[in-house]
């Protein structure tokens, strides 16, 4: 038997397999897994901070809940605009928003789709109202508050919510804009206002931190990257293509026409 040929696979390393670019499934999942560990490690460093109670942190924290508020006091307009927007995208109403974008996948014939964002909307969820019984921070106390929220505060549900939302809506609709440099920039700039207006109302209306915020938009984008790693291995896995998900969305297939569609 020759023995001087090329190592089989078997026989490779474990390095070597998960960075061979010639080995697609392996080398995305050693990225997609290092990129959702990176996304992670500020998230429980700045954990790690507001459980000790780090002085330069609350001293930023108090600095700008301090600005926001007092804008707020002199502008009740201002008070009226984040009110509106905060009930508007809170996480019952993403929620129901996630659930109304499952509905039209099953009926679109993508059910493993739809399975993600449930398990992606759920997971974060569960992290996140996990996380505040365990850090159990309070929400800031203001002698003429403008609103009020009950629960604790550390991450902000409607932060990690905005961040769970609009990454999986950008996933599954940026398909339909892969041809489209405008579509995609449109897409990017809705998601991008979704969550960060979302957490900024959190802090104008004094109900939460800033790194309460902070924490919400890390916690939700890392739960969207390990999602998303684990649906980009079911579909290598079943033989299909790999993808570009920041430019087609983790399912490009869905913009493609089915057997009834007259554009087929």
């Amino acid at each position: 038997m020759n023995t001087t040929g090329p190592t089989s696979t078997r026989e490779r390393s474990w390095r070597a397999r998960r960075l061979d670019p010639d080995h697609s499934l392996g080398l995305r999942l050693t990225l997609a897994a290092t990129a959702a560990f990176l996304v992670l490690v500020p998230f429980a460093l700045l954990a790690l901070l507001v459980l000790g109670a780090w002085p330069p942190l609350l001293r930023l924290d108090a600095s700008v809940t301090d600005t926001f508020h007092g804008y707020a006091v002199d502008h009740p307009a201002w008070v009226h605009v984040m009110t509106v927007w905060t009930h508007a995208l809170g996480p019952g109403p993403l929620r129901v928003a996630a659930a109304v974008v499952v509905v039209w996948l099953l009926r679109r014939g993508a059910p493993r789709l739809a399975v993600w964002v449930v398990a992606t909307m759920l997971v974060g969820g569960l992290l996140g109202a996990l996380l505040k019984l365990l850090v159990g921070r309070d929400r800031p106390e203001l002698l003429d508050p403008v609103a009020r929220a009950a629960g604790y505060s550390f991450p902000s549900g409607h932060a990690l919510n905005a961040a769970l939302a609009a990454g999986v809506l950008l996933l599954v609709f940026l398909p339909f804009a892969r041809d489209s440099r405008a579509g995609r920039v449109a897409l990017w700039t809705g998601a991008a206002l979704v969550m960060v207006v979302t957490g900024l109302s959190r802090i104008a209306l004094g109900v939460h931190w800033t790194s309460d915020v902070v924490g919400g938009w890390v916690l939700g984008v890392a739960v969207v990257a390990a999602t998303a790693a684990g649906f980009a291995t079911w579909r290598t896995s079943t033989g299909r293509r790999t993808t570009r998900p920041l430019r087609e969305g983790i399912e490009p297939e869905l913009a493609e026409p089915g057997p009834d569609d007259p554009r087929a």
